[in-house]
């Protein structure tokens, strides 16, 4: 995938498995969150770590900052975080100098930011009062929301979400910041989730939203499914299945093959909002912070996903290929310019 630098982190005392992948420096030092997760194998989490560093490259690009592409991803039962181990990893991206600089991320929070600050001065997302930005996920749902309304637009001729069939996969602190966007505009919401306790969180806080099995999501009947969980859920599968007409959510990676489901969702006629464009706004907050944060500025930025999101749906029937291609091309000029730019200087 073109990866610069690959960097794996052990240490057994503090019980430390970590792989970071940084995939572009072009332009600037490589910005991305930290997951952690239990992975079946260490395989699977260095094609994940790979896969989402490539995605943070086109994300960042595609949003006009001024930052690269990296991810790290932590081998590690979520439950057995400890301040021991965040500190140890906040060594491990120290000791890279600024080329990464990490955030929060799948099962990782501002408190473990906090930790990992206490050791390195490369990361983002940490605690208001610790002088962060604090929780991203607001950011990240907000700009889904511009994506799927722009999304909207193209697919019904209006932006408007009131009493379309929206299934949230995905009841995470995303999840449920975009399920109150929804609820908020008058969408019926259903949700779905293999947690039962985000499941508990989000009927507290919505009780008119409809809760579905998440072994057959993909057989209801719906017009946007929004996948906010982990990725390539969208796969020859669940595109035979789905019955929608839009597919916009917070997830990374949804498609499990992009040369592949990409044009399968283009000929089944299901617009997709591509996950990097739409899911940026979370990126985009915490990346504030190092040129001096200002909320305006941020929520301006995040507001600007719609506009992005139809001029490559414009860019899509231009070049008549998927829509996932349109948001590549779209982010490659950017690094590309940027590469010529710094060439000539």
């Amino acid at each position: 995938m073109g990866h610069e630098q690959v960097v794996f982190c052990h240490d057994p005392h503090s019980g430390l498995n970590a792989i970071i992948a940084i995939h572009n420096t072009t332009l600037g030092p490589a910005l991305g969150g930290t997951r952690v997760w239990n992975y079946n194998s260490d395989e699977d989490a260095i094609v994940d770590a790979l896969r989402l560093s490539r995605g943070m490259t086109y994300k960042n690009a595609i949003s006009g900052l001024n930052i690269g592409g990296g991810k790290a991803v932590i081998i590690a039962d979520p439950s057995m975080k400890s301040e021991l181990l965040w500190r140890r990893y906040g060594r491990f991206v120290n000791s890279l100098n600024g080329k990464y600089i990490t955030a929060e991320d799948v099962n990782t929070n501002t408190s473990d930011m906090e930790f990992v600050s206490l050791e390195t001065k490369f990361v983002t997302g940490v605690p208001e009062y610790a002088g962060g930005s604090g929780d991203p996920s607001p950011f990240t749902a907000t700009g889904v929301y511009m994506g799927m309304k722009a999304s909207a637009k193209k697919a019904f001729g209006s932006d408007s979400l009131s009493g379309k069939k929206v299934l949230v996969q995905g009841a995470g602190h995303v999840g449920q910041y975009l399920i109150g966007h929804l609820v908020a505009e008058g969408a019926k919401v259903m949700v779905s989730d293999i947690d039962p306790n985000k499941i508990k969180s989000a009927v507290e806080k919505y009780r008119n939203i409809e809760v579905v099995d998440n072994a057959g999501i993909f057989d209801l009947d719906m017009d946007i499914y929004a996948p906010c969980a982990l990725g390539a859920t969208i796969n020859t599968d669940s595109i035979e299945r789905l019955k929608c007409a839009v597919i916009a959510g917070a997830a990374n990676n949804q498609l499990a093959d992009e040369n592949v489901h990409g044009p399968m969702l283009m000929k089944k006629g299901i617009l997709y909002g591509p996950d990097f464009l739409i899911n940026a706004g979370g990126v985009i907050n915490v990346a504030a912070e190092l040129e001096g944060y200002n909320l305006g500025k941020v929520n301006s930025a995040v507001e600007k996903i719609y506009a992005r999101t139809l001029d490559i749906y414009a860019l899509a029937e231009k070049e008549n290929t998927h829509t996932q291609a349109a948001a590549m091309i779209m982010a490659q000029k950017r690094l590309d310019d940027m590469a010529m730019l710094k060439t000539r200087r």
